[in-house]
């Protein structure tokens, strides 16, 4: 049995050593197997918080975009009801407008026929100046 002692002593010399450089590496990897897990389960945990914050930020950028919508709708209201009354202002102000310049027009319209009057009765009244001394210069010729 020398011989069958000495080949399992010589085997166990050779294995052995190798054997336990195997057991070694193992727990090596299942040390860094274990923190590479814990690592991605951080990694997943961050993920799952950033999630929930995007999904509350989401909802705060919807709820903004809603009140964004409101003020938009409640600005195009108060535009389009200023707009009204300013086209009903003016449209007051055209035929306030319309109508001083119809009784300017018939001011002016007045006015014409004055002046024409006057220059019409300068003409008349020189026209009878003229007629007068024309009349007196036939009766003085007639007289004399």
């Amino acid at each position: 049995m020398d011989v069958k002692e000495a080949v399992l002593a010589g085997l166990k010399e050779l294995i052995v050593p190798e054997l336990q450089i195997m057991k070694q590496s193992q727990a090596e990897v299942k040390t860094t197997l274990a923190l590479t897990n814990k690592r991605l389960d951080d990694m997943n945990a961050h993920l799952v918080d950033q999630s929930r914050r995007i999904d509350e930020v989401n909802k705060r950028i919807h709820e903004t975009n809603k009140r964004i919508d409101q003020v938009n709708t409640d600005l195009t209201r108060r535009i389009e009801k200023v707009n009204a009354d300013l086209i009903m202002r003016i449209d007051k102000v055209s035929i306030d407008l319309i109508m001083r310049n119809d009784e300017t027009n018939r001011g002016l319209s007045r006015l014409y026929e004055v002046i024409v009057r006057r220059e019409e009765h300068t003409f008349l009244a020189e026209r009878v100046a003229r007629l007068e001394q024309a009349v007196e210069d036939m009766k003085r010729h007639q007289a004399a």
